[in-house]
């Protein structure tokens, strides 16, 4: 049974910073991109970025480029996101994600091209 276990949210002040980690079990993912998304209170899901299965390509939303940080370790099964310059409209519950197939980039942005989803982990920021 394939699982993700996000971890690392929490409650952090404007300009702060938090690491979310993705633990995966089950299966591996080292040869697949890897997504994360959020979704805020009374908000659709959306993309945040993703990474490729070597961890040599990231993508990023406008909204989080050049404050995020996507990376992986590919022995631990276990993806990243560092978060910077945290924003109060950063807050929101993050997910992270993993298709059955390897994806394209531009696929790899769409929520409906993953299959499996952690539970996701509440991130606060406060102003």
């Amino acid at each position: 049974q394939v699982q993700l276990v996000e971890s690392g949210g929490g409650l952090v002040q404007a300009g702060g910073s938090l690491r979310l980690s993705c633990a995966a079990s089950g299966r591996t993912f080292s040869s697949h991109a890897m997504g994360w998304f959020r979704q805020a209170p009374g908000k659709e899901r959306e993309f945040v970025g993703t990474i490729s299965w070597s961890g040599g390509n990231t993508y990023y939303a406008d909204s989080v480029k050049g404050r995020f940080t996507i990376s992986r370790d590919n022995a631990k099964n276990t993806v990243y996101l560092q978060m910077d310059s945290l924003k109060p409209e950063d807050t929101a519950v993050y997910y992270c994600a993993a298709p059955r197939s390897p994806l394209t980039v531009v696929a790899a942005k769409r929520i409906a091209e993953y299959d499996y989803w952690g539970q996701g982990t509440q991130v606060t920021v406060s102003s």
